[in-house]
């Protein structure tokens, strides 16, 4: 079983205008709101491509009640641990020509006690697991290494992790060694404290990341595809092909959780990779907060091009 965890759930209000512009107005499309957050995405994915999952979030609230009467439908099971403040609300304004701004909130507070009913009910499913998803920003009030205490706890049950998180708790997490990590290029730009300007800037950046305490890395770098960095230190970089990205959306999500599903069937790295940025793309073609079928994926799993870089 693949557990995903999301510390700082939303909904997720996905707004469609006609275009986005500077000092000019706008027009509303449509408007939807769907629960929302890292490892809810990743979990929906790993779903949707036939595994067996299991998403921990902390709810609370008018729309935390709200977040969970929407996850009644969701097909796989979730465990909810109640916070007494309201979960947040985000806002994603996207037009036709697939331009996005994301406006997030930062999220309640958690008390000691809230952290504690976290980190157990976590802890409680380590046993069934096969892998543990720590995904998405910390709330306030939840210390930097929560999740690199997570992910040692989860190595000492034979549990494999896979990070996706940003600022101190990324930092921290990748010190404490999780199996993968993949940020993205701003995330990985914020830890490294650089720009990565060229292809070369980027190449160097995973390696980097990998000796800070990464078993391997995937630095995902949107339409360019991504760059892997694996156990046995070499370096891979997988292309996709040119497609007409509606909305890039939750791309990194699907990319995490085919990436995972992808290693449960055995699956070599550089095929895990190349898994990951076909889910990745095919989803970026969609409109909104969706996610790419198992066979969406497929169809452009085979027009990844995938190489060896460096040794």
């Amino acid at each position: 079983m693949i557990v995903t965890l999301t510390m700082n759930p939303a909904i997720d209000r996905t707004i469609a205008v006609d275009r986005l512009a500077f000092d000019d107005r706008a027009y509303i499309l449509s408007s939807k709101d769907s629960p929302g957050g890292r490892g809810i995405n990743a979990a929906r994915v790993i779903h949707s491509f036939g595994g067996e999952t299991l998403a921990i979030f902390p709810s609370g609230g008018d729309r935390g009640a709200r977040f969970e009467q929407s996850m009644q439908d969701c097909g796989f099971p979730v465990a909810t641990v109640p916070i007494r403040h309201d979960i947040r609300l985000n806002l994603t304004i996207t037009d036709r020509h697939g331009l996005t701004v994301k406006l997030n909130e930062i999220g309640p507070r958690l008390d000691r006690g809230e952290i504690s009913s976290m980190q157990g009910t976590v802890e409680a499913q380590l046993g069934r697991a096969s892998w543990l998803m720590l995904c998405g920003s910390l709330p306030p009030g939840v210390p930097a290494d929560f999740y690199a205490q997570l992910i040692a706890r989860a190595a000492k049950k034979g549990v494999r992790t896979l990070l996706d998180t940003d600022g101190e708790a990324l930092s921290q997490g990748v010190e404490a060694g999780p199996t993968v990590v993949t940020p993205n290029q701003q995330e990985a730009e914020r830890l490294l404290n650089t720009v990565l300007l060229t292809r070369s800037h980027s190449l160097a950046a995973a390696r980097r990341i990998q000796a800070m305490g990464a078993q391997t890395v995937v630095l995902s770098l949107g339409s360019r595809g991504a760059i892997g960095a694996n156990e046995s230190k070499e370096l891979w970089e997988a292309t996709p092909p040119r497609i007409d990205a509606i909305s890039p959306i939750g791309a990194g999500d699907a990319m995490a959780a085919a990436l995972v599903c992808s290693f449960i069937k055995s699956e070599d790295f550089e095929d895990a990779l190349r898994w990951g940025v076909a889910a990745g793309s095919a989803s970026a073609k969609l409109p909104g907060l969706n996610f790419a079928t198992l066979e969406q994926a497929r169809e452009v799993f085979d027009e990844v091009d995938l190489r060896r870089v460096e040794s």
